[in-house]
């Protein structure tokens, strides 16, 4: 696909590291599978993708953790 930022790039099969925050907690995701842009380096991530990573967010500030870091696993 075209990159939606640059314009002049395509984006290829990658791994993205993603950083999320909610009330007070910060979960850094590592090697996220996502579309990245060969010109410009933007990282597009699935919506199946960003739930899994939206609802590991919330479980996370549920159980009251401040800071986490987290490889991905696929399901």
């Amino acid at each position: 696909m075209k990159c939606a930022i640059c314009k002049h790039g395509e984006t290829y099969p990658g791994k993205a590291t993603v950083t999320l925050e909610l009330d007070g907690t910060t979960l850094v995701i590592k090697g996220v599978p996502a579309m990245v842009c060969s010109n410009c380096g933007e990282e597009y991530v699935t919506e199946e993708t960003t739930a899994r990573l939206l609802k590991a967010t919330e479980e996370a500030a549920r159980a009251g953790v401040q800071v986490d870091v987290r490889e991905y696993i696929t399901a």
